[in-house]
């Protein structure tokens, strides 16, 4: 084995989060598929396209919240050794562009509808699911940047 190269220069944090982050999200829009009523009468490519268009969607959603959150930890680094500051900061601000974008997606631009087997988060009327979605891969993903970040970067 050899050193790590000491002038090698890193990816950028950003690239990573978007890697990571376009795995569990494309997973999970297509394991939650059949909770939207709309997919039902889709073809399976036309599926899989609806899918990883919802994926773009939440990259962008995750790309604002590391970004709300470097500005809160005053690093794009502030994986390395996160504060509670920047984690809240990223979870706050994923959970509400999500709130926002299920609402005007499903109660008035009708881009999409819930099936019946949807539960529904009780006064808001959003899905369980993509909010489920925006805590369990996030997560996953700050644990894997945390694991990858060299030790000497905080």
């Amino acid at each position: 084995m050899s050193a790590p190269m000491p002038n090698r220069p890193r990816i950028p944090v950003e690239a990573d989060l978007l890697i990571l982050s376009f795995v569990g999200h494309f997973a999970w829009e297509l394991l939650q598929a059949p909770l939207f009523s709309n997919l039902n009468d889709k073809g399976h490519i036309a599926g899989i396209l609806i899918c990883l268009q919802a994926t773009l969607g939440d990259l962008g959603i995750a790309l604002a919240a590391f970004w709300a959150a470097s500005v809160a930890g005053r690093s794009r680094r502030w994986v390395a050794k996160p504060g509670i500051r920047p984690v809240v900061v990223y979870f706050a601000t994923g959970l509400l562009i999500t709130v926002v974008f299920e609402f005007v997606s499903v109660e008035i631009l009708n881009r999409w509808a819930y099936a019946p087997d949807m539960l529904l988060l009780p006064v808001l009327g959003t899905g369980l699911s993509p909010i489920l979605q925006w805590l369990i891969i996030p997560a996953l993903v700050l644990w894997y940047l945390h694991r990858l970040a060299p030790p000497d970067v905080a």
